[in-house]
């Protein structure tokens, strides 16, 4: 029964809402309701605030929908400076990539301005191209591949927009840039590194003979990684090249065989492409013994994965990660994939 309002003729009908739902989504629904009703009703909240909450709910609500036709095409997303000339070779490289990912049956998002923005979006057409924009004072008016595209959206906080970037992406390309691209670049790395997102390939892409990430990767080693601050294990998370065959080998050869991952019952769980063989799981089980808790197993779907099919039909291993060092995490799953080679 729904009784968040106090209001007899609302609670009804939002109850009538609630039961026109799928089952297992009624909970959700009815928390999400009280949760609005009672920031409605909070007398700490100022009215700022819950124009704050409504938008990004409404930003969230409209991304969700422009994505969900595409929800089982993988994307890449590009990051990259919006000032970079179209005669630069750093927009030639990022627009033979996003042409070259495209013609392979992947989409290519990006923040739908100029620059190394547009370069993704021309290499990849419209119809390949989802643009993710940012209202600005400056910098915000949509390039022409996407401007007038129905996968063009709009945003105007950061943090639903970088959501967005991230949540709906198998892969990232980063681009030289300013404070913006950088600001994704360890917002990405952040999220990847502390277990927030699922593991994705992320390539630093120069232009040739380029040494922007090269400048970037020293700085990480002098400060952070000397200091103390992050893991050697941790430049495993990224990739760098000058080169757009080989960003995009890495990018798409991260799914050879592993496919996706979810926790199960406190375990880890890699769906794949390829079966593993016992002697490989009891190999990577020892090899990586200092990030698992136990041997990694062969498992079945798991009756929450075929509620939400979930890939059922899939191959799966379980493990008991520590969640702490997602660097070696990534090394493992570029172990798995070499199964795509032999």
């Amino acid at each position: 029964m729904v009784r968040p309002s106090g209001d007899p003729e609302l609670d009804a009908m939002l109850q009538r809402f609630v039961e026109s739902l799928d089952p297992t989504d009624q909970r959700i629904a009815l928390e999400s309701i009280g949760t609005l009703l009672q920031l409605a009703h909070d007398e700490g909240v100022s009215r700022l605030d819950r124009k704050i909450a409504n938008t990004a709910l409404k930003e969230m609500r409209h991304a969700f929908n422009v994505f969900a036709p595409f929800r089982d095409t993988r994307k890449v997303t590009i990051f990259g400076s919006a000032r970079t000339p179209k005669d630069d070779a750093e927009y030639l490289v990022a627009k033979e990539f996003a042409r070259r990912i495209a013609a392979m049956g992947w989409m290519v998002v990006t923040g739908a301005g100029p620059g190394i923005m547009e370069a993704g979006h021309e290499g990849a057409a419209a119809e390949y191209s989802i643009g993710v924009n940012i209202l600005l004072p400056f910098e915000a008016k949509p390039n022409p591949v996407i401007a007038d595209n129905p996968k063009l959206i709009n945003f105007k906080y950061f943090f639903t927009r970088k959501l967005m970037f991230i949540k709906e992406s198998d892969g990232f390309l980063l681009a030289p840039g300013g404070f913006g691209t950088l600001d994704e670049t360890f917002e990405l790395l952040t999220l990847i590194q502390t277990g927030k997102s699922d593991l994705h390939p992320i390539v630093m892409l120069d232009a040739p003979g380029g040494d922007y990430w090269l400048a970037f990767e020293t700085f990480l080693k002098k400060e952070l990684l000397r200091r103390g601050f992050v893991d050697e294990a941790d430049f495993s998370l990224f990739r760098m090249t000058d080169s757009a065959e080989a960003a995009i080998k890495e990018i798409t050869g991260f799914y050879r065989v592993y496919h996706s991952e979810r926790y199960v019952g406190g375990h880890l769980v890699f769906r794949l492409n390829v079966a593993p063989e016992e002697r490989m799981l009891k190999d990577l089980s020892a090899e990586f013994a200092d990030v698992l808790d136990g041997p990694i197993e062969a498992v079945d779907a798991s009756p929450a994965e075929k509620r939400d099919n979930d890939v059922p039909d899939l191959p799966r291993i379980a493990l008991s990660f520590d969640r702490q060092r997602t660097g070696r995490l990534r090394l493992l799953i570029d172990r798995l994939n070499e199964m795509g080679d032999a």
